[in-house]
């Protein structure tokens, strides 16, 4: 670097990918917003499996609104089939251990491996 804060070699801020700052003259850069235009691509390119492909085929028409009342019902619906599956997890992992437990018992040998229940009436 030099004294008053330029750069020797060719390889300044611009060359990786950083804005130059020109403290003497700022500019304000105007953004515009994305257009909806289609890509200038030949038909020869696009083909029906072609990556490059337009994807509008997949939007939905913005005129149709949202069934939120269909939305909840699926979220319910996942979150009661995501309770029952842990659930059937927890209790199946329970009774494996409980099984092990009994097998590991009768394996030393010993002759009270069995659990009693109490029935109270």
């Amino acid at each position: 670097m030099l004294n008053n804060g330029q750069q020797v070699c060719g390889l300044g801020a611009a060359a990786v990918g950083r804005p130059v700052m020109n403290s003497e003259n700022p500019q304000v850069l105007k953004f515009r917003p994305r257009t909806l235009a289609k890509p200038s691509a030949s038909k020869d390119v696009q083909r029906d499996g072609d990556a490059d492909g337009d994807l509008s085929r997949y939007e939905r028409a913005k005129a149709q609104p949202d069934d939120y009342r269909h939305r909840m019902l699926t979220n319910l619906a996942a979150i009661v089939f995501t309770a029952l599956l842990t659930g059937m997890g927890i209790w199946l992992a329970m009774k494996l251990a409980d099984m092990r437990n009994t097998q590991d018992c009768v394996l030393m040998g010993r002759r009270d491996c069995a659990h009693i229940s109490s029935l109270k009436d």
